[in-house]
């Protein structure tokens, strides 16, 4: 049911392959021939679009400045990291029908300066906000789910090119995060053990490796949505960032901003989260990485299997390279 003998090793980069998500019954055919179709059509560059916009910036000193402050790293007239309530939220505390929060973390008040180009500690102090809110947001016993997650280019949902996050939190659990904690709680009561520790071990020795240290290591996922799809996890087991340790933390934000400064070369826009359920404690926390290389299409809209031209090895293999 969960983690089948998939390929180690031996995996073909030629012909496709359809292939089943860890824990749900999620399918995506890994196609790499396909990237090499004709196109006489293309997307508009992230990056050239940014360069358009007007010269007003939401999210420098001059405009945050004038906020309240949720949370902030250094001083409000001198700050590194400055955590708002978002002006145009999906879900709102005094919204019965759609009941919740959403916060922004604005990363850097410089607004030429993208997250991979800031410093570790610069990093680790933002998982440090992340984890002071997330701890605040779950006193509140209504939030059942709440999503760390960045949206970083056009393509991957931003609105606004000045570095920011954001914090998503509800009393609605997605169904199928209710799906995947049920399957989880399955396979431990089967045997005993972790699923996603199961994955590491099994990744530790195939092709997907990308990095490993003594606290977290990194892979691209066997089925793989997305181009260049990649996941960082703690070795130790926990299942929430306010447990991080300082070591776990300076290892995940070195690895953040090396997997960060890969992806800024493909030149593809990329959106990362978390996930917390709040009251399952016994997740395995994990972050997704994911650059927006395609576009889902007909056979994506239509069937909800995913064909992705990028296999996970092959990227493992780019992220591998210096």
């Amino acid at each position: 049911m969960i983690i089948k003998d998939y390929c180690s090793k031996h995996c073909n980069p030629e012909r496709p392959e359809i292939r089943k998500d860890y824990v749900q019954d999620k399918f995506v055919i890994i196609a790499p021939k396909r990237a090499a179709r004709p196109h006489d059509v293309s997307y508009e560059d992230d990056n050239r679009q940014a360069k358009q916009r007007g010269k007003f910036c939401w999210f420098c000193p001059g405009s945050m400045n004038k906020e309240t402050p949720l949370a902030l790293v250094g001083t409000k007239k001198r700050w590194d990291i400055f955590v708002v309530k978002n002006k145009y939220p999906a879900v709102s505390l005094d919204n019965p029908h759609a009941y919740g929060t959403q916060e922004v973390v604005v990363e850097t008040p410089h607004p030429d300066q993208q997250l991979e180009e800031l410093s570790v500690s610069h990093i680790e102090s933002l998982f440090k906000i992340y984890a002071q809110r997330l701890q605040e947001i779950q006193a509140n016993k209504r939030i059942q789910y709440v999503l760390i997650f960045k949206n970083n280019g056009g393509r991957a949902g931003a609105s606004i090119q000045h570095a920011h996050s954001q914090i998503f939190a509800t009393e609605f659990l997605p169904p199928h995060l209710f799906d995947k904690a049920q399957q989880v709680q399955k396979y431990k009561l089967r045997t005993g053990r972790c699923v996603y520790c199961d994955v590491i071990k099994k990744e530790l020795s195939s092709p997907r490796l990308v990095y490993q240290d003594k606290h977290v290591v990194a892979f691209t996922p066997y089925a793989s949505l997305h181009n260049y799809e990649i996941w960082i996890l703690p070795k130790r087991h926990f299942d929430n960032i306010t447990d991080i340790k300082p070591a776990e933390r300076t290892s995940w934000a070195t690895l953040l901003k090396t997997v960060l400064k890969k992806v800024t070369k493909l030149g593809l826009p990329y959106n990362y989260y978390f996930h917390q359920v709040v009251n399952d404690e016994d997740q395995h926390l994990y972050m997704k990485i994911a650059p927006r290389g395609s576009v889902w299409a007909g056979v994506e809209i239509g069937s909800g299997l995913i064909i992705n031209p990028i296999s996970p090895e092959d990227a493992a293999a780019y992220y591998r390279g210096r």
